[in-house]
């Protein structure tokens, strides 16, 4: 942002921004919205803008294709982006009301509308698609995609995940300190298509170690020898360190039952 103020101060508003006309007078912006906050900034009273007279499907259009222009943008705010204008695309198309809520669709032509929204990215269909599965993702589900705790594969199978299913494997992932993989995730979906994902099923999984993944810990001796008695050798130590690790596991499990 200040980048683009002290370019504003020196150059001016160089792309105008997008307006329409409000009903009841005045001017909604479109497309433009940080422009005319940098111009504020920069203590500019006026700034260059088009008037278009569009309707709100086209203005929410024109709207996401402004803002997926930008060089940082999360995969959250690019799913909203895509699922606003799919659903813009489907209203215009005349489809009706009851089949909105479908993700895919034609329009009149009979083109399927995430194919529309795809033309104007570096997205496949299939990935506008992916994407949406993202708005059904729990908030902080989402901000673990958003900030790379958790892949997008995988989250796409846990949207599928009824609300309440996925707030318990927050608190799986929150015990567990772990991410599902593709594989977990997709396990979760079949079980819960078919009734049977509880804690007990979602922990199993959740404790399972993954296969793609080799974890090797090495603890220097000297960092070991101050919890053990000095006679202990350290094929003693490993065999405590084991014991005490099961306890804490069999304890985790029994607080998940209650």
């Amino acid at each position: 942002m200040r980048d683009t103020v002290d370019s504003i101060k020196e150059y001016g508003v160089l792309v105008p921004a997008i307006v329409r006309p409000c009903e009841d007078g005045g001017y909604e912006i479109v497309s433009g919205h940080r422009r005319k906050y940098a111009s504020e900034l920069a203590g500019l009273e006026t700034m260059p803008v088009i008037v278009r007279n569009l309707d709100r499907d086209a203005a929410t259009i024109v709207m996401v294709d402004s803002n997926l222009q930008r060089e940082n943008i999360l995969p959250s705010e690019r799913a909203a982006a895509y699922k606003m204008k799919l659903e813009a695309i489907k209203r215009q198309a005349g489809r009706p009301s009851k089949n909105n809520s479908c993700q895919v669709g034609t329009d009149l032509r009979g083109v399927r509308s995430d194919s529309i929204v795809a033309e104007s990215t570096d997205d496949s269909a299939r990935t506008v698609q992916r994407y949406i599965r993202l708005t059904e993702l729990e908030p902080e589900l989402q901000q673990m995609v958003d900030t790379g705790k958790m892949a997008m594969t995988p989250a796409v199978e846990i949207s599928y995940l009824k609300p309440e299913e996925q707030k318990l494997l927050l608190d799986t992932i929150e015990s567990e300190q772990a991410t599902p993989s593709l594989s977990q995730a997709q396990r979760m979906k079949k079980l819960s298509q078919s009734g049977e994902l509880n804690d007990d099923t979602m922990l199993g999984i959740m404790m399972e170690q993954k296969k793609p993944e080799k974890m090797d810990i090495t603890i220097p001796g000297e960092v070991l020898q101050k919890y053990f008695p000095h006679s202990y050798t350290p094929q003693r130590m490993q065999e405590t360190i084991i014991k005490l690790l099961e306890g804490w596991q069999r304890k985790r499990q029994q607080q998940f039952q209650r």
